[in-house]
C-alpha cells in the first residue's frame, strides 16, 4: 500500500468511539470529514455526516458517541449500526451512512476508495465552524 493513503494504526482507532480524518474526492470537490471505528470485522470508515442533515458531524473533533456497538447522532439521536451504517432509530431511520474503502495491512489502516484520497488526521479547520451544532439529547 501507498504511504500517501495510510491513515494510522489500527492501535490508534479506539475501540468505543471514532477517529477523525479529512478526504479530499477527486473529482476536486471540497475537503470531508471522514471516520474511522472498530466492527467485528476489523475496521470501518464512514463520510462523518448524519443523514437527517447532512451539516450535522458525528463525530464534532472529540469522538463520536457510541452506545451498544452503534455511533449515535447526538444532535437527533440517531443511531447507526457500526457495519453496516444503517440507522436503527431516529429521523432517518432506514437510511445509511457513505462509506469509505479502507483496509488494514501490518497493523495499518489505509483509504482504498477510488474516489477520495487522504488528506490528513484530525477536523476540517474553519474560521467559523458552525457545523458542529449543540446537542438535544443527554448521553
Amino acid at each position: 500500500m501507498s504511504s500517501a493513503s495510510r491513515i494510522t494504526s489500527v492501535d490508534d482507532v479506539p475501540e468505543e468511539t471514532t477517529f477523525l480524518f479529512r478526504v479530499q474526492p477527486v473529482d476536486g470537490d471540497d475537503t470531508k470529514e471522514a471516520i474511522l471505528l472498530r466492527d467485528a470485522e476489523g475496521v470501518v470508515s464512514w463520510l462523518n455526516y448524519c443523514q437527517h442533515f447532512t451539516h450535522i458531524k458525528l463525530d464534532k473533533g472529540s469522538g463520536a458517541e457510541m452506545r451498544d456497538g452503534e455511533v449515535i447522532c447526538t444532535n437527533h439521536g440517531a443511531y447507526f449500526e457500526t457495519d453496516s451504517g444503517r440507522c436503527t432509530f431516529g429521523p432517518c431511520e432506514g437510511a445509511f451512512l457513505n462509506k469509505l474503502g479502507v483496509e488494514v495491512e501490518d497493523g495499518a489502516v489505509y483509504l482504498v476508495d477510488d474516489d477520495y484520497e487522504f488528506v490528513g488526521a484530525g477536523e476540517i479547520e474553519t474560521a467559523d465552524d458552525d457545523l458542529g451544532s449543540k446537542s438535544n439529547y443527554e448521553f
